[in-house]
């Protein structure tokens, strides 16, 4: 079985002496990258739902106070009592409270009677269908306009802290998602070994922490994120409970439970699968595992359909398995390639085999979300002009170059797989880097000193040539320490005897032979177990030696080998641009999808064209400063429409006399679309009175006039407001 040993770079040394090994400084530039980008794509989020009409309209001065103000939106929204809300101009509440729903996607609530002359202010906070919160405001007057004491926050509901932290919380359930479908999927189908592989248990037990943990905490903060953005509401039981009664609530909930039966499948693959010997009982295992880990992976996929963007909008029924298929393939190869770089870098050996497998499941994943994905797009963009004109078509504009991006480097690490699976100059690549390091080890052998000064240069030398032959195995190593102990525990035991003799011989005396010999036994009985000891101490460092000996070995192996290094270098790449795709998705999944943001404009332009009869009439007042420079500028622009419009001006004095000054320009901006100014030229007819006739405003939209008055030489003012066109 060929195997992929993790391999270190040159630069090791510089990164150990900080306790850092290359392999884990790589994943940690990974990891860093991928905070980034959820960190900076961390903004609030885009509302899904639009205000597309009212009764009263905004702006409106009605003759009397009506029963109801009723809202129109682009979709259905949740509502609850207490949503919308009118205000008198002291700002005192003058709504019943309760909301209705009077269909087709409009909302009301009833007034109270005999209200007074004066501007009312409506504010409404709802939650879109896709479970995102909107909010707004507008004001109607009632006989006349008037001052208001009304004050709304500035901040948008689903903003602030809470909403910040909401958002990162949504990005990690999106990871920890990834990372334990995808690392667990990995282990069982492409490499079941990797099962008791510790640094591939870690990552996918962290992604179902991190999973666990983010849905916990979105749905304690799902009530003050739709509501009144205070921390403090996360621990009000009774918005909780409020929560739990919606269909996101619902869906989070959902997803608890199936964590729960991922735990226990988590402890299974960990645990009994592993632990397994047999090959029919593993084989069994594994095919339990896999029916009981597909269910679970589903269902969590569903706990997104069933509350984000397909569960709303045309064809839902189609959108949401489709949803579920592209969320599964994202999983498989994202979090698969997750668990690849790990066992990569820090498992001992991972099998070429496993790297096979998983470049046919990347691949088959790929086809997968090209296939998904193109469906999804044509759901929420719907049109060319969606597709480049809104921020949901950019962002996925963006994506589709990232993916393209990442199938690119997908190929080249298919190249290096399919090397690796190769043979170089007939034998594995593994065979072949030990017999470059062979050679270089016959041109410089390692010289391992045996013992201390005492030792014999030939003994050196020896030592020196076991310890080279011994560099083919840790067993052969252990197995010369074992002999060069032995050799040297003999050699003193002869010097000793030697030395014994000699001193035997030299005395003539029969007594002092027998004085000396009985001297020189206790003598040598005493330092027997100081001898051992030394001995001992001896072997235990050879065998150090030679285990560090057989380490640096393995890593010129592995250093030896280029194809491991390219595959891992092309794989880090994979993971360094599927992290940025990562963050680019989570936006998206917060962004108003093209085809509703145009529907909305359309429908609101519809509206507003409706209610308003006639042509645009604005009435702007004017005061350049000087003497008999203050007056009132009306525009007259007929039929007020997109296309060409009749236009007149009207410029008076504050007693209402006509008013002729020495000049006036007029121009047309639509900043949405930058274009403009457009400058209108129009010509003097009457006192008082100018008129252009063809004035084209090819584009709907909020367009703002700005009106030139010059009273004289040196006195002139340029005066703006804002009108809908289209």
């Amino acid at each position: 079985m060929r195997t992929i040993a993790p391999r270190f770079g040159a630069h090791s040394g510089a990164v150990s002496r900080l306790g850092i090994t290359p392999g884990a400084g790589r994943l940690l530039l990974v990891v860093a990258l991928f905070l980034g980008a959820l960190l900076a794509a961390a903004t609030p989020v885009s509302a899904h739902a639009a205000l597309t009409g009212s009764d009263p309209k905004q702006g409106a001065v009605v003759d009397k106070a009506p029963d109801r103000v009723s809202l129109t939106f682009s979709e259905s929204v949740a509502m609850s009592d207490g949503s919308v809300r009118v205000l008198d101009p002291s700002g005192k509440r003058v709504d019943s409270g309760k909301t209705s729903d009077f269909g087709s996607n409009t909302y009301g609530v009833k007034l109270h009677k005999g209200l007074p002359d004066g501007t009312f202010t409506v504010a409404y906070q709802v939650v879109s269908a896709d479970s995102h919160p909107i909010s707004g405001a507008f004001t109607f007057s009632v006989g006349a306009p008037s001052d208001t004491k009304v004050a709304l926050p500035d901040q948008e509901v689903g903003g602030g802290f809470v909403g910040g932290l909401y958002g990162f919380a949504r990005y990690l359930s999106y990871a920890g998602f990834i990372l334990v479908v995808g690392g667990a999927a990995f282990v069982l189908g492409c490499w079941p070994r990797g099962a008791g592989v510790r640094p591939v248990q870690r990552l996918v037990v962290s992604g179902w922490l991190t999973l666990t943990a983010s849905t916990l905490v979105m749905l304690l903060l799902r009530a003050p994120y739709t509501g009144s953005g205070k921390i403090a509401d996360a621990f009000d039981m009774a918005k909780l409970g409020d929560v739990l009664q919606t269909k996101t609530g619902a869906a989070l909930v959902s997803r608890l439970l199936l964590l729960a039966a991922a735990a226990l499948f988590i402890a299974v693959l960990f645990g009994a699968y592993e632990k397994r010997t047999d090959p029919k009982e593993r084989k069994d295992l594994a095919f339990g595992l896999g029916i009981g880990g597909t269910v679970v992976a589903i269902g969590l996929g569903a706990t997104w359909a069933m509350a984000e963007h397909a569960s709303t909008g045309i064809q839902a029924g189609i959108a949401m398995p489709v949803d579920v298929v592209h969320l599964l393939a994202v999983a498989a190869w994202l979090g698969g390639l997750a668990a690849l770089v790990v066992a990569l870098y820090f498992a001992p050996s991972v099998d070429s085999g496993a790297v096979r497998r998983f470049s046919r499941v990347a691949f088959c994943s790929v086809v997968a979300l090209a296939a998904t994905g193109l469906y999804q797009s044509w759901r929420q963009v719907g049109s060319w002009s969606a597709l480049t004109g809104t921020s949901y078509g950019q962002l996925l504009l963006v994506k589709i170059g990232l993916v393209v991006v990442l199938v690119g480097i997908a190929w080249i690490s298919r190249r290096w797989t399919a090397r690796i699976a190769g043979t170089a100059g007939g034998m594995a690549p593994e065979a072949a880097a030990a017999a470059v390091v062979e050679q270089r080890a016959r041109r410089k052998p390692v010289t391992v000193p045996v013992g201390g000064a005492g030792d014999s240069g030939a003994g050196s030398k020896e030592a020196s040539s076991e310890a080279v032959s011994s560099e083919g195995s840790s067993s052969k190593g252990a197995a010369s320490a074992k002999g060069s102990s032995s050799k040297a525990l003999s050699s003193e035991s002869s010097s000793s005897k030697a030395a014994s003799t000699e001193g035997t011989a030299s005395d003539s005396p029969s007594s002092d032979a027998s004085s000396a010999k009985n001297a020189s036994s206790s003598k040598s009985a005493s330092k027997a177990p100081a001898k051992e000891a030394k001995d001992s101490q001896r072997a235990a460092q050879l065998a150090r030696q030679q285990a560090a000996m057989n380490t640096a070995r393995e890593k010129r192996i592995r250093d030896a080998d280029p194809l491991r290094s390219g595959l891992r270098r092309s794989v880090l790449a994979e993971a360094g641009v599927a992290v940025v795709l990562l963050a680019v998705t989570t936006v998206l999944t917060s962004t108003e999808p093209g085809r509703t943001e145009e529907e909305a404009a359309a429908s609101k332009t519809a509206a507003e064209t409706a209610q308003r009869s006639g042509p645009l009439i604005l009435t702007i007042p004017f005061d350049t400063g000087a003497e008999d420079g203050k007056g009132t500028v009306r525009l007259d622009l007929d039929p007020g429409r997109t296309g060409s419009n009749d236009f007149h001006l009207y410029v008076k004095r504050p007693n209402g006399s006509a008013f002729d000054v020495p000049e006036v320009k007029v121009s047309f901006t639509l900043k949405s679309k930058d274009l403009g100014p457009l400058p209108v030229a129009p010509d003097h007819i009457a006192t008082g009175h100018w008129t252009a006739t063809g004035v084209q405003l090819p584009m709907a939209g909020k367009w703002k006039v700005a009106v030139t008055v010059r009273t004289s030489d040196i006195d002139q003012v340029t005066v703006n407001k804002n009108a809908q066109i289209g």
